[in-house]
């Protein structure tokens, strides 16, 4: 599965993906793009699901019609002791 990390998600987290294609943001040269054109840069070069902290995406595109799985991890913030936590769920979907 590829598998993409927002740049707002320490990549650190990507670490705990064993056996899955995991890439960031930055890694692919997408810094600073918006969630939409992400969302199709994402489809267009094989990305099945992209990670992120970001609450208001699901607001902000229609994610039935992005062609990739988005799971927003929500913990108290972005640092990695507070995203770990949530890694066994992650793993599960």
């Amino acid at each position: 599965m590829r598998i993409l990390h927002d740049e707002c998600v320490t990549k650190r987290l990507g670490r705990a993906l064993t056996g899955d294609d995991v890439r960031t943001v930055p890694q692919e040269g997408w810094e600073g793009k918006k969630n939409g054109e992400l969302l199709a840069l994402m489809q267009t070069a094989g990305f099945e699901v992209l990670i992120t902290v970001d609450q208001g995406i699901p607001h902000q595109q229609n994610l039935q019609t992005a062609g990739v799985a988005v799971m927003v991890m929500v913990g108290a913030s972005n640092q990695l002791a507070d995203l770990t936590p949530l890694m066994p769920t992650v793993l599960s979907e």
